[in-house]
This record gives C-alpha cells, sequence and structure tokens, in this order.
C-alpha cells in the first residue's frame, strides 16, 4: 500500500499545524478496513461457525461508508484542499443509522438504585443517542490522528477493553471483532509507529472509531447497566476528555469547532517541550489507565 500511494501521489502533505515534514503514504486505512473485513468475518463464519447477524453486517457496512467518505477527505488533502465538513457528518449520521436499521441501538438502562428494573428508552431517544455516540467517537477519533503511532495505540486500548468486557458478558461475536480490530491495527503500527512509513489518514481513522463505537452499541451498550454503559467510555477516555476540552476552547474563542487546530492534548504536550515519542509513550499510559479502570469497575460490579 505504501509504495502505491506513493506512485499515485496519495500523500498526506506537510502543513504548518502538522508534524511530519516530509509528504506521507495515506493508505494505510485501506489495508486495514481490506484485513478487518477479511479477518472478521473468516473467524467469525468459518473459525466459530457463527451466523453472520444484522448488527454484525451493518457494522461492516457502515464502517465501508465511513472508509469511502474518508478516502474522498483524503483525496481532498492530495490536493492541498480540505473537504467541506458538513457532508461528511451528514454521511456519519447515515452510516449510524444503518446499523440502527441493523438492530445496533442503545435501547435503554438499567436503573442504577433498582438493578430489577430496566429503563427502555423511547424510538426516538434510542436513535439519538446511537447516532450521537456513534458520530462523536468517529470525530474524537479522527481528531486523535495527529502524531506517529497515536491513533493506532490508543485503538488497540480501546479494543482490548471492548475484548474483554465482551468476554465477561459472554458476547462471542463482539469480542471476535475487537479481536480482529486489534490484530490489524498491531499489524498497521509496525509501519506507523514513529518514524511513521505510512498513516492511516482519515479513512482510515473514521473506518476505526466507527468499528469501536459498533462494537460498543452492540456489545457493552446492549445490556447497558450502570456501570456497563462506563466501560467504552473509559475505553475511549482519552479522545473523548480531549475532544470534550477542544470543543469547549473553541467555542469560548468564537472559532469552529470543527476546524482543525493544534489545540488537542498531543500537540500542547509537544509544545511543552516533549519529543513526539515522549509525548504519545504518556497517552499510551493514560488511556492504559483507563482502560484498568474501566475493566475494573465491571469486574467488581459483577
Amino acid at each position: 500500500m505504501r509504495h502505491l500511494a506513493l506512485h499515485t501521489g496519495f500523500v498526506d502533505m506537510p502543513t504548518e499545524r502538522k508534524v511530519h515534514k516530509a509528504p506521507l503514504p495515506m493508505l494505510g486505512g485501506a489495508a486495514m478496513i481490506i484485513g478487518f473485513i477479511t479477518v472478521t468475518i473468516a473467524v467469525h463464519h468459518f473459525l466459530f461457525a457463527l451466523r453472520l447477524d444484522k448488527p454484525f453486517l451493518g457494522m461492516i457496512t457502515g464502517a465501508t461508508v465511513m472508509f469511502a467518505i474518508g478516502m474522498v477527505d483524503d483525496y481532498a488533502k492530495t490536493r492541498k484542499r480540505d473537504f467541506p465538513a458538513w457532508p461528511k457528518f451528514f454521511i456519519q449520521i447515515l452510516a449510524a443509522f444503518l446499523l440502527i436499521y441493523c438492530g445496533g441501538v442503545i435501547r435503554g438502562v438499567q436503573d442504577p438504585f433498582h438493578p430489577a428494573y430496566y429503563f427502555t428508552f423511547p424510538h426516538w431517544l434510542a436513535d439519538f443517542l446511537t447516532v450521537f455516540w456513534i458520530t462523536g467517537i468517529v470525530n474524537v477519533f479522527n481528531f486523535l490522528d495527529g502524531l506517529d503511532g497515536l491513533a493506532g495505540g490508543i485503538a488497540i486500548f480501546a479494543s482490548a477493553t471492548l475484548l474483554i468486557a465482551s468476554l465477561v458478558k459472554g458476547d462471542v461475536s463482539s469480542a471476535l471483532s475487537a479481536a480482529s480490530l486489534i490484530g490489524v491495527t498491531l499489524a498497521f503500527l509496525r509501519f506507523n509507529f514513529y518514524p511513521a512509513r505510512i498513516i492511516m489518514g482519515d479513512a482510515g481513522s473514521t473506518f476505526v472509531g466507527y468499528v469501536l463505537a459498533a462494537i460498543a452499541v452492540t456489545g457493552a451498550f446492549k445490556s447497558a447497566t450502570a456501570i456497563s454503559i462506563l466501560v467504552p467510555i473509559f475505553a475511549l477516555g482519552v479522545p473523548i476528555f480531549d475532544a470534550i476540552y477542544v470543543v469547549i476552547r473553541r467555542m469560548l474563542e468564537h472559532r469552529p469547532v470543527y476546524k482543525a487546530d493544534r489545540s488537542h492534548g498531543h500537540y500542547r504536550l509537544m509544545a511543552a517541550g516533549f519529543s513526539q515519542l515522549q509525548t504519545v509513550s504518556l497517552i499510551y499510559l493514560v488511556s492504559l489507565a483507563f482502560s484498568v479502570i474501566s475493566i475494573a469497575l465491571l469486574l467488581l460490579t459483577r
């Protein structure tokens, strides 16, 4: 993929905001989605003889849609242009509704004070929460992809957390999807860790964000006890809390919330004097801490 990207000019050009100083191939996301779809279908259908149910197929189809719009965005970057934010957001909403149509929806929550009671959300609220979660995670994960190995490493920690949570709950399908994502991301990280030889691009980051969000919806949120809701939130704590800070800061400064800048945590750490490798390592530790907390909460409240 790296040679193909270099040969076709499908590279991310350096800008004042970006850390890399030379053009970087952007077809890492293509290798990831091909690997993920191949591996996850193989282990589901052939290795474990599981039926490919509608939520699973909805996740695969929605992830492909996200990858496609990400490729359009990446192509614009090769021409040093920015693809408009609103068309991307509209496609993200459509991809979220695709998962909902296939049965992947946040249906309700258990009363934390009366565990025997389960509150089922009205359809409009269930759909809204699912769309908000999926589009939110897709975008916060996309924001995170700014340093070599950062997004890939966080994806591995988050996937591992969702894998453990799925195994605890006995959800084999979600566990296999999470394990497949770990595998393809580890393979990608070999070429993306500092100094990166290829990057996942928007096509890769939005695809990974969508898959993580979908696994949470069809897994942890499916049996939404008060604690299980916290598992995916803490698993993705680094990009979520970083995005909240950035959005609030941009709103206070009357700047567009969707316009990229250097206000994210990883850029601020580098501005404070940390090297790129030190910054990524520090954020890895924070992400690991979030993952440990989420799993501890799940195990202690079983």
